[in-house]
């Protein structure tokens, strides 16, 4: 028994190397990692940040009631910090909240169901996504757009960087081609839209524990890319 779970680790193992390594040779490639995966599993958070707030006690209802004594006084509080920061203040204040963000993760979200998330710098512009897209897509000849919805909005300046665009610490984007005529010469209707080679890293992710997971685990256990 102890050496069927061995062989089952090894065969994990490999299986885990070989992913790493598939993940790499993309990664040289295009410059960055990217994660495909679908997009019903894209759409699930992995962690819920908002449970961190719930309250563990109950507080009675005057507790939520917000006066017109509440609003005017918030409103006295909101007038009188306008008045007394200063532009230098306010921009120093900008400039120290944008330096603590290290990275904007966007998820670019086809119509086939597949999804794209990739990582950048606050600092980059939304042309290098557009740069990068044109890599991995099937036909990077035919025009395609990004929007974001709702509602629905495209991302014509290219060259705002991702942090005045919003886009920090993530958001989610979405691709079509120009014209529903461009679509249909390119069998859009249903896809694929990624390149065969990063479809197949769809559920493939790069995870430093992922070796230590499998060579420790009693037996072996599914390794999720999401």
């Amino acid at each position: 028994m102890h050496l069927v779970r061995g062989k089952r680790r090894i065969h994990d193992s490999m299986e885990a190397d070989a992913a790493k390594a598939k993940l790499a040779e993309v990664a040289k490639e295009l410059g960055r990692e990217i994660r495909v995966f679908p997009t019903s599993v894209a759409s699930v958070a992995p962690d819920n940040p908002s449970s961190a707030l719930t309250s563990t006690t109950d507080e009675d209802d005057d507790f939520y009631e917000f006066t017109a004594e509440d609003y005017y006084r918030l409103l006295s509080t909101k007038k009188e910090e306008k008045f007394l920061k200063t532009r230098k203040i306010r921009e120093a204040e900008e400039a120290a909240r944008r330096s603590r963000m290290t990275k904007s993760v966007i998820r670019v979200r086809f119509p086939d169901n597949h999804t794209l998330e990739v990582k950048f710098h606050p600092s980059e512009t939304i042309q290098c996504l557009i740069d990068l897209l044109r890599k991995v897509v099937g036909q990077p000849d035919l025009p395609f757009y990004l929007y974001t919805t709702p509602p629905k909005k495209q991302l014509k300046d290219t060259s705002l960087d991702f942090y005045t665009a919003g886009f920090v610490p993530g958001a989610i984007v979405y691709f079509s081609y120009e014209t529903q005529e461009e679509a249909e010469n390119a069998a859009a209707s249903c896809g694929p839209f990624l390149r065969d080679d990063i479809r197949s890293l769809s559920g493939l992710d790069f995870a430093p524990e992922l070796e230590q997971v499998v060579k420790s685990a009693p037996e072996p256990l599914p390794v999720e890319g999401g």
